[in-house]
């Protein structure tokens, strides 16, 4: 399985120009791949190949005034940046065939210098390596100084260096796990668990408004994050709103609001890796619903709907799931779990959300209701343990995750 592992890059003055200069011809290079493919369209010629565009765009613009500057970077970068523009097109024609998974994707568009996210790539040729003291070392940059808030298990097969919209630099590393050591890092348990994820939840004996309950009736608080940063949010976007437009004031403005949302960021994805390690550690089973998240996002509950951060989570259950050979399995969002008593199985009906606690009229049973769905999560899910301690679900399959764009489909883990 492939990891990605994301290092904090503190670049010196130099080597920000440096980087920069490479952002800009990596751009510059998909840019005139997508206008190319575009011409080639219009005139109705077949679309060139990657080996032409690479000859055409990199070789001989090179020999070129216009393009002498693209020899100042490594060309691995610029070969990437084909790669990219070659793998952008290969997902659209396959959204238009139907062939790909999740939402429709459209066109390749031109990339803008003003785009507040950069990236390029280096693989293995472009001969990057991390020197003796633990600097990274890249070619036509130079050796940069990494914060290594943790070891690499492996040595890594690539590197992206990565510019966010707060102006930070990140390093990330493809891994290639080793399916023995994860085994040992998490043995088998007995454990089976069903899990609720909700918003409209009563609050809790701590305070908290709970993002999810468990079948054990462990209710899980929400920190929140978003609403909590709202008015240090407010206070950022109105001084940013005040501010000239093209001005030295907008640009340092709009660092100000990007670093505000990258603090909210961070906090809760820290808190899904947490929370799921977690589950995934104890649990050899996990049961969770298939939730619209992007529908629930359409409606007055977005903001507490984004604040939640249900789908990052689940991603973060499946790949670690599928790391530590556990199960887990999603339920179709049609399952009527708040509805069905979990002690006889008994349909009692739809309920109004306020109704948080309810009697079954066939058993006479007192249920809460989000720990009864809990419950009837893991039950329709039909995780069961067999004699040697492993769950057993006819039919069932590991967990799959895949990120498009990136080479070997790397899952991303910043904090796994």
């Amino acid at each position: 399985m492939q990891l990605r592992y994301a290092l904090r890059l503190y670049p010196d003055t130099g080597q920000r120009a440096a980087l920069a200069q490479a952002f800009g011809c990596a751009r510059v290079v998909f840019n005139d791949a997508v206008r190319a493919r575009e011409d080639a369209r219009k005139a109705g010629k077949p679309f060139p190949t990657a080996a032409e565009l690479s000859t055409h765009l990199i070789t001989q613009a090179k020999q070129t005034t216009a393009r002498s500057w693209l020899g100042e970077v490594s060309a691995v970068v610029l070969q990437q940046s084909l790669r990219d523009a070659e793998t952008a097109y290969r997902n659209y024609f396959a959204s238009l065939r139907g062939t790909r998974k999740g939402p429709r994707t459209g066109a390749p568009r031109f990339k803008s210098r003003k785009d507040t996210r950069q990236s390029i790539r280096f693989t293995a040729n472009a001969r990057w390596k991390i020197t003796g003291s633990g600097r990274l070392n890249l070619p036509k940059i130079g050796a940069v100084k990494v914060k290594w808030s943790r070891t690499l298990p492996t040595t890594p097969t690539s590197v992206t260096v990565i510019k966010d919209a707060a102006g930070r630099f990140f390093a990330s590393f493809v891994i290639d796990t080793d399916p023995a050591a994860d085994a040992a890092r998490m043995p088998d348990t007995d454990r089976t668990i069903g899990i609720d994820l909700g918003l409209t939840l009563p609050q809790t004996s701590s305070g908290g408004t709970p993002i999810a309950v468990l079948s054990d009736g462990t209710k899980i608080d929400s920190p929140r994050f978003l609403r909590r940063a709202e008015k240090k949010l407010k206070k950022a976007q109105r001084e940013l709103s005040r501010k000239q437009k093209g001005s030295r004031n907008r640009e340092k403005a709009r660092l100000k609001v990007a670093r505000a949302h990258a603090q909210v960021a961070d906090a809760r994805h820290e808190f899904h890796h947490q929370l799921s390690t977690k589950l995934i550690s104890e649990n050899q089973g996990i049961a969770v619903e298939d939730l619209a998240v992007a529908g629930l996002a359409r409606t007055r509950l977005a903001k507490s709907v984004h604040d939640a951060g249900w789908a990052s989570f689940v991603n973060m259950l499946e790949y670690k799931a599928e790391r530590y050979g556990r199960t887990l399995v999603r339920i179709g969002r049609f399952e009527p779990t708040s509805q069905t008593c979990s002690t006889c199985g008994v349909k009692d009906g739809p309920k109004p959300l306020n109704i948080r606690e309810w009697t079954c009229a066939a058993c006479g049973a007192v249920h809460d209701r989000d720990h009864n769905a809990a419950k009837n999560v893991k039950t329709a899910a039909g995780l069961a343990v067999s004699a040697c301690g492993a769950p057993v679900r006819p039919g069932a399959i590991p967990a799959q995750r895949e990120e498009t764009g990136s080479h070997g489909s790397p899952t991303q883990a910043r904090a796994a």
